[in-house]
């Protein structure tokens, strides 16, 4: 049950990610769902360094801090990815 709902979140996470950072129109389903997965791996080890804590997903404690730290991790991959392939973070 905990990969279905990895999935679900991610593919929102990446969803909205990709919104923030106007690339919506050039990934599809598949690359939001990994946008928001690795975004939440970045988002959470960025909210352990800053000491913010977070609901972890496996748990079944979902948390606003949490999910907002996963969207944060997704836009910030996104500016890294756009800075390598067009040299600017747009």
């Amino acid at each position: 049950m905990g990969i279905i709902i990895w999935l679900i979140v991610g593919g929102i996470i990446g969803w909205l990610a990709s919104m923030v950072m106007k690339t919506d129109g050039q990934q599809g389903i598949i690359l939001n769902v990994v946008v928001g997965i690795i975004g939440a791996f970045i988002g959470g080890w960025l909210g352990g360094m800053l000491g913010i804590g977070g609901g972890d997903i496996n748990d079944g404690n979902f948390s606003v801090t949490g999910l907002l730290m996963s969207l944060v991790g997704a836009i910030v991959l996104l500016a890294i990815v756009n800075l390598f392939r067009r040299g600017r973070v747009r």
